[in-house]
């Protein structure tokens, strides 16, 4: 089994960069989901409230973020700068401490997005020294693991057996296939069988030098039926309600991928093309 995909996203809620290789962090592939937009209260904004933020690409340079929207020139905020003011943030229950990445950021934002039910947007950057830990009932005893400002865990691992199966049932409804980009995935392997995922407890690579622990089935919501090049809906409740009628869970909801911590290797390089060694949950 191998690799064929890596993506990073490097602000919640954008578009993602794919890449040919990536540096492994604790906090996931190397840049994934430092930055966040937010409200005034500094709480989260999403494509959940604001699906237009698909149209924002994002890309990194030697020297800077760069957003880019075709409604305006591209926003270019410095990678190595240490004026910002801190701010206290919010994703989902958890409280973070962010860097304000300023008010000509902000302006971009409100150019490009508007208001959000009457509340200006900013840019913040997660603020290095701050430990955001995963939710630790679903650790194995003695693990700890923290990421930044993804929902919940530092890496998304997805199948291409699992889409390609989502996508048969959507065909089946006469409905059109939907890319792999729609699921936010930070990893993607080669696996065949529909969600083989769900049944593994970690994946190995580097003879054993890298390790990753898929820890809790991703449960998704409404930014998979978000075409993420227009940020229209297209097919409302699309592929989300095929999801949930699948329950490959057996439970409520639609779930779709495993999210994973990593074990070891921290600081070394996933590639596509690398292969993989699942072991059992």
């Amino acid at each position: 089994m191998k690799i064929t995909q890596l993506t990073i996203y490097p602000v919640k809620s954008l578009r993602g960069i794919p890449l040919e290789r990536a540096e492994l962090t604790e906090r996931g592939l190397a840049h994934d989901r430092q930055w966040m937009v937010v409200d005034d209260i500094g709480r989260f904004v999403t494509q959940r409230q604001l699906p237009g933020m698909a149209r924002i690409g994002v890309r990194l340079t030697d020297e800077a973020l760069v957003l880019e929207h075709p409604a305006a020139a591209p926003l270019a905020i410095p990678l190595d700068r240490a004026d910002q003011p801190r701010l206290p943030v919010y994703v989902w229950d958890d409280l973070c401490q962010a860097l304000d990445e300023g008010i000509d950021a902000a302006a971009w934002l409100g150019a490009v997005l508007g208001d959000f039910k009457g509340s200006g947007l900013r840019l913040v950057r997660f603020a290095p020294d701050q430990r955001r830990g995963v939710e630790p009932h679903f650790l194995a005893p003695g693990e700890l693991a923290h990421t930044a400002f993804a929902d919940g865990y530092p890496f998304l691992v997805v199948s291409e057996g699992s889409l390609a199966e989502v996508n048969c049932r959507l065909q089946a409804k006469g409905l059109a296939p939907v890319p792999m980009e729609r699921f936010r995935p930070s990893i993607v392997v080669d696996a065949a069988e529909p969600f083989a995922e769900d049944g593994w407890g970690e994946l190995s690579l580097h003879e054993g030098a890298v390790r990753l622990g898929l820890r809790k089935p991703c449960q998704r919501c409404k930014i998979t039926t978000v075409d993420q090049t227009t940020g229209e809906i297209a097919v409302p409740g699309e592929p989300l309600r095929t999801l949930v009628e699948m329950n490959t869970r057996r439970a409520p909801g639609g779930y779709f991928g495993q999210n994973a911590i990593l074990l070891t290797g921290s600081g070394r390089t996933l590639a596509v093309g690398d292969a993989l060694a699942p072991s059992r949950g």
